[in-house]
This record gives structure tokens, C-alpha cells and sequence, in this order.
């Protein structure tokens, strides 16, 4: 049966994926204080430091998740993070998400992150084989939106309203890809 108790180092044109760790407490405590990052993500919660260093120490010991570090290889410095989680054996799925600091967004690094990590999940991850990952996104995420459908994600549904921010509903659109979505 699956696990990802291996932490893989996943290598692209533009950056480097590599398992988080508590070296990257710094880092990730930085992007939890940018308001854009806070906003595309959805995240109202406010997290001490304590909890983001044991967050980040415990990372390794997850075989239930994949935690990876986003790194820019151009200046080989922390770009964000993206995450497999949710995995569900039984139906061969798992979600994914990805939050990139101020620096990373509107570069290609999100796109190059999420493809290397979708194909190593579909390629890697055999016991047994993951059939579809999913994600959600806010409707105001409107070039996260574009990259998804680019990389071969498609639209499910909408949640509607559950997000409030700044005053306003939003709603999140439901987007997947199965092994037979994938791009040739």
C-alpha cells in the first residue's frame, strides 16, 4: 500500500523540489505574513512560531502526505510550498495545493511545480496506482485558474460561498485531473 514515507527531490528547469524540512521554518513563517499569499490561499488563521518550526521539523515523519519545498533555482532560495495530501487508497486520489511567496508568483514556478508533482504522483505512485488528484481554487485566483486548465486540470463544480474575505463570499471551483486526463 502506498505511503510517502519516501520524500522524493524532484528537478525542473526553474526550480527544485525538495522535502521540507526545519530548515524552512524561516521561510514559510515569512509567507504566512504575506497578505496576497493569505489571500489566494484562503488562510484567516494566524499560526505562532513555535507551531511553524514543529510544522516544518515534522514534515520527514509524514507517510500520509508529500511536503516539498518550492525552490527557485535561479537564486536557489525558498519560492513556496506544494503539498499531496488527502490520500485516499482505497479510490486512488489525493488532493494537491501549492502557495508560493511574493517573489515566486507570475514566473512559471507554480506551473513547473505542479506539473513535476502530478507527473511524479502519476508515474511514481503505484501501490496502488493514483487515478485522479484534485484541488480547489477561489474564483477571484483567475490566473491559478488558467494554469490548472493548461496543465490538464478540468472543472468539477463549485463550492459555493465558502470562502469570506474582505467583506465578500467567494466561491471555490473544484478541478481535477485523472490518469486519463493527462496531456501526452
Amino acid at each position: 500500500m502506498t505511503t510517502f514515507e519516501h520524500k522524493p527531490t524532484l528537478t525542473g528547469d526553474l526550480v527544485i523540489l525538495r522535502p521540507i524540512s526545519s530548515a524552512d521554518a524561516d521561510d514559510m513563517w515569512a509567507d504566512l505574513h504575506d497578505a496576497e499569499a493569505m489571500r489566494l490561499t484562503g488562510t484567516h488563521s494566524s499560526f505562532d512560531r513555535d507551531q511553524i518550526d514543529q510544522w516544518c521539523a515534522s514534515r520527514a515523519g509524514q507517510v500520509d502526505r508529500l511536503d516539498l519545498a518550492v525552490v527557485d533555482r535561479a537564486s536557489d532560495g525558498w519560492a513556496g510550498e506544494v503539498v499531496i495530501n488527502e490520500w485516499d487508497a482505497d479510490n486512488r486520489s489525493c488532493s494537491l495545493r501549492i502557495a508560493l511567496g511574493p517573489g515566486a508568483r507570475g514566473r512559471g514556478l507554480g506551473t513547473e511545480a505542479i506539473r513535476l508533482v502530478v507527473d511524479y504522483v502519476f508515474d511514481q505512485i503505484d501501490d496502488p496506482p493514483v487515478n485522479r488528484v484534485s484541488l480547489e481554487v477561489y474564483d477571484f485566483n483567475r490566473r491559478a485558474i488558467a494554469v490548472y486548465e493548461a496543465l490538464g486540470f478540468r472543472r468539477e463544480g463549485v463550492l459555493r460561498e465558502v470562502l469570506a474575505w474582505d467583506g465578500r463570499f467567494h466561491d471555490a471551483i473544484v478541478m481535477s485531473m485523472l490518469r486519463s486526463d493527462r496531456p501526452a
